[in-house]
């Protein structure tokens, strides 16, 4: 199992409960204050620009830390604040009953979950473990089926919204899994984004992410176009990003996170790209919805293009920046 888990791992990183409504954001609210008896430690397996929000949003819902990364830089400001540092995913198994994981690729989520020291050598029966790490559905379905193995609970719980999202608590989870642990998930899940749906059988929480990042993907391409082209005709930027926001092209990669520089603040492209949502991650993800794609004989036209799109990018030194940088790109680009 785990050399075939490995084997889809690679393919994927190379190329990088309730049926009921969703309930409200008082509902939300509301569990994330019960009483402080629920509130047993957690343990937080990787803390880079997403997973350090997140685990600090659970410490200001009063939830104890056990923490892991590979980085043990990224613990330092954790310790500081009084939580407990681990040196591996299995320490985090053996002295925490509810984990949850946020690491970049399937190899990760493969070693953190399988490896030599990673949460299955000391997971204990009953405990739930939700990776909220966008990775591919398959390996989700194989990690949950190894976790099962154990006695315990599997769950993808793939967010959408970003950096910013992720500090102010307003991420979006798409969660995959046995429907009757999805309370259980909710706690938790609840305290760090404001939507937390329900997506059916494990691994449908990752096919839900891909999906949407394949669109943002698109969505950013196509609006880096415009406003490169409405600029060259003549156009003012922030005059064009007004009229595309009142108008039939309007778009979250428009209207909330343009990719010009100088038409919105507090977004990545008013700091020369730096922080957000990173191409190498995108191109990652695009990988993703390519395989399944494949696998699914489905045709993904656009999402190909994007695909290639941001390769290309990563090729020519745009790996680090945010995936709005590809309106630089284009403007750099004239050889199309």
């Amino acid at each position: 199992m785990a050399a075939s888990l490995r084997l889809r791992g690679a393919a994927s990183g190379l190329r990088y409960w309730s049926r009921r409504l969703q309930p409200p954001a008082a509902s939300l609210a509301a569990v994330c204050s019960r009483s402080m008896a629920s509130k047993t430690p957690v343990g937080f397996i990787g803390l880079g620009n997403m997973g350090n929000p997140m685990a600090k949003n659970l410490m200001k819902h009063g939830y104890p830390l056990i923490v892991y990364d590979v980085f043990p830089d990224a613990c330092k400001e954790f310790q500081d604040a009084g939580e407990q540092v681990v040196s591996s995913p299995a320490d985090v198994a053996e002295k925490a009953d509810r984990i949850i994981t946020m690491l970049p690729t399937s190899i990760n989520a493969i070693e953190a979950y399988s490896g030599a020291n990673g949460i299955l050598k000391k997971v204990k029966k009953g405990s739930l473990l939700i990776d909220s790490s966008t990775i591919d559905p398959a390996v989700s379905k194989e990690l949950a089926k190894e976790v099962e193995k154990m006695g315990a609970v599997f769950m993808d719980a793939p967010v959408s919204g970003g950096v910013g999202a992720a500090r102010s608590g307003n991420l979006t989870f798409m969660v995959g899994g046995v429907e009757d642990e999805f309370a259980a998930a909710q706690e938790l899940l609840g305290c760090m984004g404001s939507s937390v749906v329900y997506c059916g059988a494990v691994g449908t929480g990752q096919a839900a992410k891909i999906c949407n990042n394949m669109l943002l993907a698109i969505s950013m391409i196509g609006t880096a176009e415009a406003m490169n082209l409405g600029i060259r005709l003549g156009l003012d930027p922030k005059l064009l990003a007004k009229i595309l926001n009142m108008s039939s092209g309007r778009c979250w990669s428009s209207d909330t996170y343009n990719p010009v520089p100088g038409v919105m603040d507090g977004v990545p492209s008013a700091n020369n790209y730096q922080g957000g949502f990173g191409t190498t991650l995108m191109a990652k993800d695009l990988g993703l919805a390519q395989d399944s794609a494949t696998s699914t004989k489905s045709p993904i036209l656009l999402g190909s293009l994007a695909h290639q799109i941001y390769r290309m990018m990563c090729a020519k030194g745009y790996s680090k920046k945010d995936f709005s940088s590809v309106f630089q790109f284009l403007r750099e680009e004239e050889t199309f």
